[in-house]
Formats: C-alpha cells, structure tokens, sequence
C-alpha cells in the first residue's frame, strides 16, 4: 500500500515550506524515520524522516520549490512496486479557474444551461442558476500579526492583487491562519467588491531610491529561504512591539564557584554545567514570580501562559534557529543542562521535529559566546520579551569598598512597552540578577 509524504508544519504560523534537497531518489529504498529530504522554512532547516518502509515510488516537488504544508511531496510504495518516471512537477489541487472577468461586470457569472435542460417551445425558461460566492470578505483593520499572516500568500495571489489593485490584508481568507488562497482573490474579485490600496501620501518629495551598482569582484547570491524569512520576522517584529531595552550588570562569583564544584557530577551524567544553564533556570522562576513577561498581545486582549516554555537562539552557519524548552519550569538545573545541549545539537544536525520549534513564550540568545559584552535583541513574535546574555569575564569591581576581581555580565532585557512597564522590566530583571548572585543549590 503507498505511503503519501507530505509536507510537514515546522512551526507556529508556517504556512508552506521550500524542498531544498532530496537525500532519496526515485526507486532508492528508505526505512520509516529514515531521512528522506530536507526542507527549509522561516523557523528552521531540517531533514524531514520518511513515514513508511518502502522504495521512493514518485516524488512531486523538485528541489528549490516551495510548496503549502500538507501538500503531497513524494509517494512511498512497497518493495516490488512500479517506480514513476523521476520527473517532476508541483502538485495543483485544481485546474486555475478562469481569467475573472473586467472590472466593468459587476455580479457573479451565470452558468450556461445544457442543451439538453432547454425548454420545449411555449414554456418559459429556467432561470441560470448562480453560484455561490467563496469565502473571502472585507474584514475589520487587522493586527499587524493578522497583516502579516495574510501577506504571506503565494506569488500567484499577489500578481492577481497588484493586477486588480487589491490590498490583500484586507481580505479574510479561508487558508491556515486566515491565509488569502488564490480561490479566494477570484472569489472576492468575482462578488464585484474592490478594496484599493490606500495611496500614501509621502510628506516631503521623495526621489526615486539610488541603484545598487556592484562593483568589479563582488560576489552576488541570492538569500537562502531562512535568511528571507529571519529578515521578514526581523522587520515584522519592529514594526509590531514598541521595544525597549533594559541593561543590568550581574556578578557571577557565586555561579562560578558552583560550577567549579559541580563540573565532574555533570560530566558523569553526560552534559556540561554552563553559565547559560543558570540564567535559563533563574529566567524561568523570575517569570513564575511575574507572568506578565511570559505573556503575549492578542488584539486588545492579553494572554497569560499557563506554561513557560524557553526558546533558545541557536546559531548556524547558514542562519539562526530558535528550539524551544516546554514546561522548563517543571525542570531541575541538571535536567535544563541536558535540554539546552540536546536541542542546539541536534539543531545543527537539522534533527529537530515540529513541536520543538513552536509554542515559546519567551527567548534567551547568548551572543556572549562570541565575546559580545551586550547586545539589544528584537523581540521574537508573539513573545513580549527577549534576554540577551553577553561574555562572562572578570573585571574589576567595588565590593564592600574595595576593588575585587569578579566575573561579570551584562544582560538585556528586551521588551514590548505596549504591555511591559519599565518599572515592570526592571523588577523583573531585579529578580532574575538577585537569583543568580545568591543561588541556593538546594533549590535545583
């Protein structure tokens, strides 16, 4: 019996995803959970497992197209089975409906009575029966997530909106997170409404952008799919939180010393005690202790998460990826030592599954590995707050009126005004410092 390979959702609001390469050709044998291709998205590249044993019998999509989640990418058969010729295409659900009609015919289109339906001479005819209009309608302003979201529609859609002079944000279409599919521009443009994009009126004259000229030797390359999409969140974020920045110095002595204590007892039980261990542990009670930093903005509503689950920033050569703790609250330092190694590790194996690049409610990114003293990080969407780690190093500082030498470190906390007040931040970040400078390992 074939096996349909499908597409997978890598993520919170992922919406298709890109075929970079296929480890398995047509006819080759693969085992169930064997790699069988690897895709990248705006969360993250990784190599997708195949879901049966078998022998690659068709494969749909060819490397570098971008298809929606849920499409069928490949087939599996039984051993033994007739192969498909290797060639491939990407799948349409459909035949592309008909060209829509003028904007000067207003209404829907009749369809056309069969011969064979016609009335006899004398009676009258039958009304042409109508079809219904697909859903796509006028919505209300959207969130700038909602903008977002429905922005993110195939190339086809938007040629059809630019076209018709069509905003498609303000449409509410029927695809995953209220995405506008192609059926639904059609349909909209077909009910004879005509949403027109607003017309900025710019407030001083403004001249056309200067051209980028390359100069002799340079190198060009296109954006790989994950830098486009980290440079689309990237400027969605900005424009979505109204970000400010918190700095607070903190004394690592004490964290030191435990670590210095504890270095062979995590080593025996396979992980290593890092800094950044401690600040993930001491991030989770402080957000326990104040649930309004480990919340997210809703409209005019705000949500308050019953977990708190930690992403952690993990960076790769060929961009930056975010996997993500659940329920860190429910576990020990030994037990977040063991989970921030296994993700970065398999992070850069490209061995992370779905659920475990979803459902963060709050970042921690350590550019302070590369020796970066601070940083301002943006906010990952829809979290309300970020904290950035920078390098733990010695430098000197008063303590009790003399000068010391002691490990320190700065860290940033990057948060959205709309919901978070400076004093709140600061409260916060309060806790998180005082945890670190007087840990109690029999809290662990």
């Amino acid at each position: 019996m074939a096996t349909d390979v499908v597409m997978p959702q890598m993520g919170e609001s992922i919406a298709e995803g890109t075929i970079v390469r296929w480890i398995k050709k047509v006819g080759d044998k693969v085992d169930r959970d064997e790699p069988l291709f690897e895709i990248s998205t705006d969360k993250v590249d990784a190599e997708i497992p195949s879901p049966a044993a078998g022998v690659v019998s068709e494969i749909r999509v060819k490397e570098g197209e971008t298809v929606p989640i849920n499409s069928v990418v490949a087939v599996i058969g039984q051993a033994g089975e007739a192969v498909a010729a290797p060639a491939v295409s990407t799948p349409q659900a459909s035949p592309p409906p008909a060209v829509p009609k003028p904007a000067s015919q207003t209404g829907p289109t009749p369809i056309p009575i069969p011969e064979a339906q016609k009335p006899a001479p004398g009676r009258p005819a039958p009304q042409p029966v109508t079809p219904p209009t697909p859903v796509a309608q006028a919505s209300p302003a959207p969130t700038p997530m909602e903008d977002a979201i429905r922005r993110r529609s195939s190339p086809l859609v938007r040629k059809i909106a630019k076209e018709h002079n069509v905003e498609i944000a303000q449409l509410r279409g029927s695809g995953l997170a209220g995405r506008v599919t192609k059926a639904d521009i059609l349909g909209y443009l077909e009910s004879g409404a005509r949403p027109v994009r607003p017309v900025a009126v710019p407030s001083a004259p403004a001249g056309p952008a200067p051209a980028f000229r390359p100069a002799a030797g340079d190198q060009i390359q296109p954006m790989t799919v994950m830098r486009k999409k980290i440079a689309e969140h990237m400027i969605l974020s900005r424009r979505t939180s109204a970000h400010v920045h918190s700095v607070f110095e903190v004394n690592f002595g004490r964290i030191a010393q435990i670590r210095e204590a504890k270095k062979a007892e995590y080593e025996r039980a396979g992980t290593k005690l890092t800094y950044l261990s401690f600040i993930v542990k001491a991030a989770v009670d402080s957000l326990r202790a104040m649930p309004v930093v480990n919340a997210s903005i809703d409209g005019d509503s705000i949500v308050y998460h019953k977990d708190v689950n930690i992403g952690i920033a993990v960076a790769l050569d060929w961009g930056l990826i975010v996997p993500v703790i659940k329920n860190a609250d429910e576990r020990n330092l030994l037990g977040i030592s063991r989970a921030v190694a296994d993700l970065a590790n398999r992070a850069r194996a490209k061995q992370l599954k779905p659920d475990e690049v979803s459902g963060g409610t709050f970042t921690i990114t350590n550019p302070g590995v590369f020796g970066a003293l601070l940083g301002m990080p943006i906010i990952n969407q829809p979290q309300v707050a970020i904290l950035g780690v920078g390098n733990v190093e010695k430098r000197p500082v008063v303590i009790d009126d003399a000068i010391a030498i002691r490990p320190m470190a700065y860290l940033t906390l990057g948060y959205d005004h709309r919901l978070i007040d400076g004093a709140v931040a600061d409260q916060f970040m309060s806790h998180v410092k005082r945890t670190l400078e007087s840990w109690d390992p029999n809290a662990e």
